[in-house]
């Protein structure tokens, strides 16, 4: 197995790339039982004779490759599979698995990541590695494809995934919907979530810029929900001036009747646990839509560059901030400025190193490098910066030194050099 990604050297393989993912997944929640059939394309980077799905914790039954049983040979991470004839490098080939079990969490450098059981349903928290633990991919978040899923559970149950959702379909008391997303997604970002929920349209969403957002909470968390999502409308308004128009082709938001440690965001939905609607909470709703801009569509395919998603997204929490008048931004910069200052100076930006990529200090530096950027190219400078940088990579991938030649074309040699002090060097700079 070729591993591409240093942060994570056994996940992924580099001899093929996945053009498009097609699941039909069964679940039932009482008993935490999957079923799924995964249909893969890919493209050949290389002659393969052999090639590697990420795969933890479910049993696969068989495998097909272009129609063909094949051999595979099932490790507790690694599902490896061996062609049945020569695939030529750049040679478009189709694999089918079958697959079953109780998916469950795996553990990592990061905690717990995946497929995880609620009280009564389920969720997926996929960041960074935790996409195998549901299906088997091509675990490697430079690998983006377009998806399918169709997800079958008991009646009394809603599905809330990545993907436009068509009409549900009822038999035998089970319900099936199907989910479509035709731009290009990473394995991390795609997502499922199972509860007893109602769906329903946010109010104020669908009209002018702002567009059609959907609801999946509890009927009993009615009242606390339409507060809590109440300004979504508006952040979205602001958020479409500051960085370009909203690039997803859904939008829904997720709450859970448990309680979770952190929200999630997914391609063009998040997920909140029901302790998140609380007015304290605003900030990591800003956070979370703010990534369907950062992260889920202008994409990152090596984990070194996760400043670029959350330092990103904590700047539009600031944003939002002074927009609906709570602190400026001014004093956001200066507030976690003088934190940043009481933490070790350490940490290398643009290399923050596996067991650091998701510190509060890649959040926070990452922001301040941002307003830092602003400084040197004043408010219009910058936000053209922003709504270009988000037009030029729309769906697509970008690294550091994309960024770095952006600031440079928008500020030259000096504006180039202010972002370096942030992300070149462990020093910290001067308050921006």
């Amino acid at each position: 197995m070729s591993g591409t990604d240093p942060y994570a050297p056994h996940s992924g393989d580099a001899s093929y790339d996945v053009r498009a993912y097609d699941l039909v997944l069964g679940y039932r929640v009482r008993t935490n039982r999957l079923e799924g059939t995964a249909t893969i394309t890919a493209v050949a980077r290389e002659p393969l004779t052999s090639f590697a799905l990420d795969l933890v914790g479910l049993r696969t039954s068989r495998v097909r490759v272009d129609g063909a049983s094949v051999r595979f040979a099932a490790g507790p991470r690694v599902l490896r599979v061996t062609a049945p004839r020569a695939i030529a490098a750049g040679e478009r080939f189709e694999v089918e698995v079958a697959y079953a079990g109780a998916p469950a969490p795996r553990r990592s450098r990061w905690g717990t990541v995946g497929w995880e059981e609620l009280t009564d349903g389920a969720l997926v928290a996929g960041q960074p590695i935790g996409a195998p633990t549901w299906f088997p991919c091509n675990d490697r978040p430079d690998n983006r494809a377009s998806m399918r899923l169709e997800v079958t559970v008991d009646d009394g149950y809603t599905v809330a995934a990545t993907g436009v959702a068509g009409p549900s379909t009822r038999r035998g008391g089970r319900v099936t919907t199907v989910f479509t997303s035709a731009v290009p997604t990473a394995t991390y970002l795609a997502a499922v979530h199972v509860g007893r929920y109602r769906t329903r349209s946010l109010a104020g969403s669908g009209v002018g810029v702002v567009p059609p957002v959907g609801i999946a909470a509890p009927p009993g968390l009615t009242a606390a929900v339409d507060r809590a999502f109440a300004a979504v409308p508006e952040m979205l308004r602001v958020f479409d001036r500051a960085f370009g128009p909203y690039p997803q082709e859904a939008c829904t938001l997720v709450v859970t009747a448990d309680e979770l440690e952190i929200p999630l965001e997914a391609q063009g939905l998040a997920v909140f646990g029901m302790n998140h609607l609380v007015p304290a909470a605003q900030r990591l709703v800003a956070h979370e839509l703010a990534h369907q801009w950062f992260g889920n569509s202008v994409g990152i395919g090596r984990w070194s560059d996760i400043w670029l998603n959350e330092g990103f997204a904590c700047y539009a929490e600031w944003l939002w901030s002074q927009a609906s008048g709570g602190p400026s931004v001014a004093s956001c910069v200066a507030d976690h400025y003088a934190r940043l200052a009481a933490k070790p100076r350490d940490l290398l930006l643009v290399d923050p190193g596996p067991d650091d990529m998701f510190d509060d200090r890649v959040y926070k530096r990452g922001a301040l490098a941002l307003h830092a950027v602003r400084r040197a190219l004043g408010d219009d400078g910058f936000f053209a910066l922003l709504r270009s940088w988000s037009a030029q990579h729309r769906h697509a991938l970008a690294t550091t030194d994309d960024f770095r030649a952006a600031v440079s074309r928008a500020g030259g040699a000096d504006a180039a050099a202010v972002l370096s002090e942030w992300i070149d060097r462990t020093a910290l700079p001067a308050r921006p």
